[in-house]
């Protein structure tokens, strides 16, 4: 594995001519990142990881300052999976200006998330466009527990690059919750709430494709999950898996959640 600083030095270096994937990341790995990396390796000839804590996309500085942190196991996973290449760039090299900080949203793509989070996306696709500003991957790969980042980013990337956008399934530990590098902040109490929430959804789901009506009992679902101690929902909704739109049927319908477990925001969708 060659790790670069510099982006220039990587573009001297690498040829991006070649079948190359891209897996961008901020660290703190799990098996998550792993599954996108392992895709990358099974459909590429060579894959480049980047870690970068991005801080345009975060809204809260405290958010930022307690990001999950740790190089070094992070280092010696991208070792063990025997990637190609590891990009850790500095802020000032992605960033040069101002201006490079935030991709305006439009106002028709600001639910879930984006309403909640003001400014989030909008640096998520400000990294990514400085990424792909400065290299050309042939594929780049995200996973589906992000959804609207998903959909957020191929719509961009279709409009501006070559790239495409390959994206893997969620992975969940066996008690239903979703991998997330913030997980390592909760504890065994925090995750048995994660893991019933979880559970508890996925029965609702079921029961919604049997039958559609049944999504009048969302909002007593919403009010169960903010009566388990310390847990927060944010929103709760069912959207078009395609468009996220509220026009939906039982074919092509998924179900968004973000929550605050004690003081983590979690986010998940089944």
């Amino acid at each position: 594995m060659i790790i670069f600083k510099s982006i220039n030095k990587l573009n001297k270096e690498v040829n991006f001519k070649a079948n190359i994937g891209f897996v961008p990341t901020m660290g703190s790995l799990h098996n998550g990142h792993i599954s996108l990396i392992k895709a990358s390796k099974r459909i590429c000839k060579k894959t480049l990881v980047s870690i970068f804590i991005n801080p345009s996309q975060f809204n809260k500085s405290s958010d930022l300052r307690n990001y999950p942190k740790n190089l070094k196991k992070d280092i010696a996973i991208l070792n063990k999976l025997k990637i190609d290449f590891l990009l850790m760039p500095s802020e000032s090299e992605i960033y040069k200006t101002k201006k490079d900080r935030k991709i305006k949203l439009n106002y028709k793509d600001k639910i879930l998330c984006a309403k909640h989070r003001p400014g989030h996306f909008e640096g998520v696709l400000a990294v990514i466009n400085q990424f792909l500003t400065e290299f050309k991957p042939k594929y780049i790969f995200f996973g589906e527990k992000d959804y609207q980042q998903l959909f957020l980013i191929k719509k961009f990337i279709k409009k501006k690059y070559n790239t495409k956008v390959y994206s893997c399934l969620t992975v969940r530990d066996q008690n239903k919750v979703a991998l997330s590098s913030r997980n390592v902040l909760l504890n065994k109490t925090d995750i048995k709430k994660s893991s019933y929430i979880a559970k508890l959804l996925f029965k609702f789901k079921n029961k919604l494709k049997k039958n559609l009506s049944y999504k009048k009992n969302l909002n007593a679902v919403f009010l169960k999950l903010n009566r388990i101690k310390n847990i927060k929902v944010e929103y709760l909704e069912i959207r078009n898996k395609n468009n996220l739109s509220k026009l939906y049927d039982k074919s092509n319908f998924k179900i968004f959640l973000a929550y605050y477990n004690k003081k983590i925001r979690l986010i998940d969708n089944y």
